[in-house]
């Protein structure tokens, strides 16, 4: 399966399309089923890498700092010069925002170990990327599209977002990790979960393509029109994030690392501040998850592409 790991994930894609498509009506029960198939993902993934090892990881100041320089300075100056391109509709632009403006925390870590970044640098990372995305990203808003919408973000969705993906599953992982230093069944029961990788990210592919394909159906012209953004920026953030991982000496999985963690955004987190906004900003819910579906296609190229674009040797 991870031979053939990039045709699953395609597959995976392809059915949740299909099923969405033809089951419309399951969308909302497959969306709360995100979090979840999303969490156990991460538990998986936090399963890989030793607890030890990750609190080493988060010492790593200059990791660090380019995740943040490449997310929180590099990725807005982006953002800034494709804005003027945008269309001239405030609820698209500001879904374009949205997404945009926050790095992922998420599936990140998954897709840059494909490619052979550094997960357990990256996984130190995520709480801080959070946190900072939390406190700037009103901030943001307000230097892009005035005061009137700076209030629209709300904290609880990110707290949902810290706590059930990344708190409870580390947490879950390192008792694992605990019972299988001490117990043979522990051993088995932990080496059993890591062959599961390759299965869990398809599910979670095709949940998350299949219960937000349906939405895309009443508004696809218009946001047909920011497609092409997203795309251009996730062509831009990969020479981007090379250069950022160069100005700080990075090594080869590192600067991998930094590479997907500058072009992976956190559309599963602010969709539930999208969809809380008034009835004339609906559609900005639509623009975040369009940005899902044309981000999940770039990662299954990324994970190919990246490590061409920073070799080995």
């Amino acid at each position: 399966m991870e031979h053939h790991q990039v045709a699953i994930y395609l597959a995976a894609m392809a059915a949740g399309g299909l099923f969405g498509s033809l089951a419309p009506a399951a969308g909302p029960g497959l969306e709360h089923a995100i979090n979840p198939v999303l969490a156990t993902l991460l538990y998986v993934t936090f399963l890989q890498v030793p607890a030890a090892e990750l609190l080493r990881s988060l010492r790593t100041g200059r990791f660090l700092a380019a995740a943040l320089a490449v997310n929180f300075v590099v990725v807005p100056l982006v953002v800034a010069a494709m804005f003027a391109f945008l269309p001239d509709d405030q609820a698209l632009r500001l879904g374009v925002l949205l997404v945009l403006l926050c790095p992922c925390v998420d599936y990140v870590i998954v897709f840059s170990g494909l490619a052979g970044g550094s997960s357990q640098r990256l996984l130190a990372a995520t709480p801080v990327l959070l946190l900072a995305q939390m406190v700037l990203l009103p901030g943001f808003l307000w230097l892009f599209m005035g005061s009137g919408l700076a209030d629209v973000v709300e904290a609880g969705p990110f707290v949902e977002a810290f706590l059930v993906l990344i708190v409870i599953p580390l947490a879950l992982a390192w008792l694992t990790q605990g019972w299988a230093a001490r117990r043979s069944a522990g051993r088995k029961a932990a080496n059993a979960m890591g062959t599961t990788m390759v299965p869990l990210m398809a599910a979670t592919l095709l949940t998350v393509v299949a219960s937000q394909v349906p939405k895309l159906d009443d508004s696809l012209a218009d946001v047909a029109r920011v497609v092409p953004f997203y795309a251009l920026f996730l062509v831009v953030m990969a020479f981007a994030g090379r250069a950022v991982a160069r100005l700080f000496r990075l090594d080869v999985p590192a600067s991998r690392a930094i590479v997907f963690s500058g072009a992976t955004r956190n559309s599963l987190v602010v969709l539930p501040l999208a969809l809380a906004l008034p009835e004339p900003l609906a559609i900005a819910a639509v623009v975040v998850v369009t940005q899902t579906l044309v981000e999940v296609v770039g990662m299954v190229i990324y994970v190919r592409a990246v490590p061409r674009l920073v070799p080995a040797s």
